[in-house]
Order: C-alpha cells, then structure tokens, then sequence
C-alpha cells in the first residue's frame, strides 16, 4: 500500500521561507509523477506545483512561479517543495500526492483526479 506522509510544515513570518517535504513507503516511487496542492481555509483544494517521475519537468500555478521549487530524489522516495518569499495567501494545508501518469501536454498535472495516493497535509501559516 503506498502511503505520503509531509513534513515541514509550521508558522512563518510574511517574506520568509519553508521547505516542506514527502515520504513515500510502499510503492515505486519513481514510477509516480508527484505533485503538491493546496487548500486555503474555506476553499476547494488547488494545484501548487508537479513535477515528472524522472525530475526532468516541472509545473507550478501561476501564484507560484519563481517563488516556489519542486524537487525530487528517487534514490530517498522524496519529493520536496521548496517555498521562498512566502506570503499570507499562501497560508493552508499543503498536500502531497503521487500519479501514476507521465505528464506531458495538457494540464494533466493539475487535476486532482490523475493522483491516486494523498498524504495527510501539512499545515503553512504565514503571518506575523
């Protein structure tokens, strides 16, 4: 059974940085393209950022470009999501999901449906 677990999660202030990253046990991991979401309070959960089985291409939404780094080690079954001048929009529950799909064109990476394995989330707070 493949299962996520995050990490890194916490408080920090407006302008600062985190890096979370993800655990996966049970599976291939590097037969699985890998992705973050999102889930503000109140709202539906969002892409974040997807990366390929082989590290060679990368995803983000357009909140997230230039601030934000996926990056994977298959020889550690981790992904991590490296999260710079962070602002309070970027407050949530940060999720980490594995696909067994190559994404290529289209935004497959971007829907949630293509991932069959979510961790539990971590938390992100950016305030002062």
């Amino acid at each position: 059974q493949v299962q996520l677990a995050e990490s890194g999660g916490g408080l920090v202030q407006p302008g600062g940085a985190l890096r979370l990253s993800c655990t996966v046990t049970g599976g291939t991991f590097s037969a699985y393209s890998m992705g973050w979401f999102r889930q503000h309070p109140g709202k539906e959960r969002e892409f974040v950022a997807a990366i390929t089985w082989s590290g060679s291409r990368s995803y983000y939404s357009d909140s997230v470009t230039g601030r934000f780094t996926i990056s994977r080690d298959n020889a550690k079954n981790m992904v991590d999501l490296q999260m710079n001048s962070l602002q309070s929009e970027d407050t949530g529950v940060y999720y980490c999901a594995a696909s067994p799909y190559t994404f290529g064109s289209g935004r497959y990476y971007a829907i949630q449906s293509k991932y069959d394995y979510w961790g539990q989330g971590t938390q992100i707070t950016v305030s002062l």
